[in-house]
């Protein structure tokens, strides 16, 4: 019913190659190249950029991957309500976790979405804020988690605020910054931080505590996502990382690290749940931003309105700032 180079389109952008998108459709790489560029002949603009490593989306390429792959959404809930008694919430959920640090945060929201929809079936997959980005304007995933401060500027998402994380720096036990009664920026600028990638914009504030003593931030910053690696990292070497005050609480992370007791405090992490603009969030999708509001962990009741707005302020004081005259 459905001109099947849409489904060829559609796979390459998901899966970023011809290779990787034949191997997903069960047909030869030659057969979905040669089908690909016959529809963009007849399109009259290029869909994809070639490169070594894969393809990347044009500009006209990415409107044409996201309507087409609404068209195919649609048809496929289209043949499956066909069926009498058909659940809603049935079939595969796609969820983006930016940066990948934060995957930890859907364990109970995720318990709880399965145990009311059981006919949901999860995709997680975690990434830097460009990576997710990309898949959700692609349509290979439905929906993504991340800071809302990174989603404001995307015109295009719909955001759902999420229960700010509270966050704080840590460091292995032992280690001499705990030795220090107040501890200054210039205490910390001493040592290697280790943070997320896409954490716009706190990434600014933590170059800003190497800038004001002289030190050049790309000589001291690590950008990890993965958080085993950087617990390994921090036990391992005097670097500070970034954790949430949540994580801080448990037995595991007392036996190992300890919280910086730096006067300035971090500045809050408020999440959203992000959608495309242009289309209605299905059923499973409402359901998990649901599960997300009620589960997500949360060390005290949140204002979510008052915390999306307290992002907004923080992040023009940024902008105003005399170091940061133009913004980012």
């Amino acid at each position: 019913m459905i001109d099947r180079r849409l489904v060829y389109v559609v796979s390459t952008a998901r899966y970023g190659s011809f290779t990787a998108a034949a191997d997903r459709v069960g047909v030869t790489q030659s057969a979905i190249t040669k089908s690909v560029a016959d529809l963009e002949r007849e399109l009259g603009y290029s869909i994809f950029n070639r490169t070594a490593r894969g393809v990347l989306l044009t500009e006209e390429g990415r409107t044409f991957v996201e309507r087409a792959s609404r068209l195919l959404d649609e048809a496929q809930d289209l043949m499956r309500g066909t069926s009498a008694g058909s659940d809603p919430y049935a079939g595969v959920l796609r969820i983006g976790v930016c940066p990948a640090s934060l995957e930890w945060l859907l364990v109970e929201p995720l318990a709880t979405l399965v145990a009311r929809h059981p006919s949901v079936r999860l995709d997680i997959s975690g990434g830097s804020f460009d990576r997710i980005v990309q898949q959700l304007r692609a349509g290979a995933i439905d929906i993504a988690l991340g800071y809302e401060a990174a989603f404001l500027e995307q015109p295009d998402f719909r955001r759902e605020p999420m229960p700010p994380m509270r966050t704080t720096f840590f460091v292995r036990q032992g280690h001499p910054l705990l030795d220090c009664r107040e501890v200054t920026k210039a205490d910390i600028s001493k040592y290697d931080l280790i943070a997320p990638s896409g954490s716009s914009p706190y990434d600014f504030f933590w170059r800003q505590i190497y800038e004001e003593s002289g030190v050049d931030a790309h000589d001291r910053m690590h950008t990890v996502d993965y958080f085993p690696i950087v617990e390994r990292l921090v036990l391992n070497t005097d670097a500070i990382s970034v954790v949430s005050v949540h994580y801080t609480q448990t037995s595991i992370f007392k036996r190992r690290f300890a919280c910086v007791p730096f006067l300035e405090s971090l500045p809050r992490s408020p999440l959203c749940c992000a959608t495309r603009l242009r289309w209605s969030p299905r059923p499973a999708v409402r359901a998990f931003i649901k599960a997300c509001r009620e589960r997500l962990p949360s060390d005290e009741p949140v204002d979510l309105a008052a915390a999306t707005q307290g992002t907004r302020d923080w992040i023009s004081s940024l902008s105003q700032s005399p170091q940061n005259p133009g913004g980012r």
